[in-house]
């Protein structure tokens, strides 16, 4: 008993040696670069310009009939007449009758360009136009360091400080050493398949192959990762896919006080059940395992022993990770009960029960994968699974030591020092999935600065974005420009 105890004293002893030296050699991820030289912006200006573009209604619709085509040509005279001397120097195309593709042509022929992505479009505004906003949504106010209105985060913002940087360059007389594309989609809120679907399409027929392309869907958040004080900057390097289902079942029906053993109700009741207590596994592979290598060694020394050992603590992560809907997202596939619709009175037996399930799916799955396990876990052949259109597999996912992302990473660091830089997979959707068959590198990150009250403004009340952070994007952008040439 004496060897055996002192045996595993050994092993516990070697097993926390090696913990603690992985935790030490949990080395930093992230560059230093000096603030950007000889580059100043006119913060007030450019919140003037948000706040103009912020006038146009350009709300998005799925109809394309009942959008309001005036207010998105008046969007395009509005940069036109912002920003005169980019649109002297870039080809401007419009596309399917409301889109927008710019080219700056490069000065040299061997660059593989850089497409720089934003989109018109806006969703509705809250309730009867605006109530519960403090200022109108719409009105394109600046007021108490702020500039207010639909669009101000998602996603004008990108659209202003995309133009505000090339009208910079064209004021400078500075040529681009490779070609730039600028692609504004109409329909982004929607689906983004006539808008940036057909710029990608167009560009795809040219033979276009894109070195990077940079969109929407990382932002600087603070306070929203667990261990870590300081500001981090998520760059999304893929982003999951989308699947929607129906399961419906159906028969007899007829009155309430002679019920059947299982109704039609009950069966995809206990078919959405089933699927809710069944999660999809969690995992730290792929993006979630990028990310916590990047953030991990900035965290304080308890949060390193966990990430820098992964291989040990793998299910605890994971289990801390799944107790919250944000981080729960992140590594796994979800499951989501919308919609269910059955019965016509209180006292019939619905012939027919529907209920809609949305499933976001995570980059190694796919919708027929997904698929397969929904039909498993319910395990009911009267409960019938239909997939509903417009579903999306999850994106590709870029590299984490590609030029590019080294190039925004020293971006980050040159315009927001204390900004920790990580890579993050995006739950949502973006228009840049349109352009992976075309691009080397796909990143969505602009560098808005959002709390945690922030976050509900997206698509939400009082939608809004400070002056100061309003000006920090086209000096972001610049810079990156710069970063990128000079790899």
């Amino acid at each position: 008993m004496k060897r055996i105890a002192k045996g595993l004293i050994v092993v516990m002893c070697i097993l926390l040696l090696i913990i603690f030296t992985k935790a030490l050699l949990f080395s930093s991820k992230q560059v230093s670069v000096k603030g950007p030289e000889n580059l100043v912006v006119d913060k007030f200006l450019v919140a003037r310009h948000l706040a103009g573009a912020l006038a146009c209604r350009t709300i998005s619709s799925e109809d394309e009939s009942r959008l309001d085509r005036g207010a998105f040509l008046e969007l395009h005279r509005y940069l036109e007449r912002t920003y005169p001397r980019a649109h002297r120097v870039m080809k401007k195309e419009v596309i399917n009758g409301l889109s927008l593709l710019y080219t700056w042509q490069g000065t040299d022929p061997s660059l593989k360009p850089l497409l720089l992505m934003s989109h018109l479009d806006v969703v509705p505004a809250e309730k009867s136009d605006g109530e519960g906003w403090t200022h109108p949504p719409f009105s394109g106010t600046v007021a108490g360091g702020y500039i207010w209105g639909r669009g101000a985060l998602d996603v004008k913002n990108g659209l202003i400080g995309i133009m505000e940087a090339m009208e910079m360059m064209a004021v400078k007389g500075i040529s681009p050493a490779r070609t730039f594309y600028l692609a504004f989609g109409h329909d982004e809120e929607v689906g983004g398949d006539r808008g940036n679907g057909k710029i990608a399409e167009l560009l795809k027929e040219r033979g276009i192959r894109l070195a990077c392309v940079i969109d929407e869907g990382g932002y600087i958040v603070d306070g929203m990762i667990p261990g870590v004080s300081a500001p981090v900057a998520l760059i999304g390097i893929a982003e999951k896919g989308y699947l929607s289902v129906e399961l419906s079942a159906q028969g007899a029906g007829g009155h309430s006080s002679m019920p059947p053993e299982n109704t039609n109700v009950g069966k995809v009741a206990r078919a959405v059940y089933r699927l809710e207590k069944n999660p999809f596994p969690g995992t730290l592979d792929g993006p979630a395992r990028d990310m916590f290598e990047f953030v991990g060694p900035e965290m304080p020394f308890a949060y390193r022993i966990l990430f820098a050992n992964t291989w040990l603590f793998k299910p605890l992560i994971g289990m801390v990770l799944s107790g919250a809907p944000s981080t729960a997202a992140m590594i796994r596939t979800t499951t989501a009960a919308t919609m269910f619709h059955a019965g016509t009175m209180e006292n019939v037996l619905a012939q027919k029960a529907v209920a809609t399930i949305n499933f976001r799916i995570l980059p190694g799955e796919t919708a027929g994968s997904v698929i397969d396990r929904v039909r498993r876990v319910i395990d009911d052949d009267n409960v019938i699974i239909t997939e509903l259109k417009h579903s999306q597999e999850p994106s590709p996912v870029s590299a984490v030591n590609a030029g590019e992302f080294t190039a925004l990473q020293r971006a980050i660091s040159a315009v927001f020092p204390r900004a920790i830089a990580a890579p993050y997979l995006v739950v949502g959707a973006t228009d840049s999935r349109h352009y992976s068959g075309i691009a080397d590198q796909v990143y969505r990150f602009l560098p808005a600065r959002l709390g945690k009250d922030d976050m509900k403004r997206i698509h939400g009340v009082n939608e809004r974005i400070s002056v100061d952070n309003m000006a920090e994007i086209p000096l972001f952008i610049l810079t990156f420009i710069k970063e990128l040439d000079r790899r």
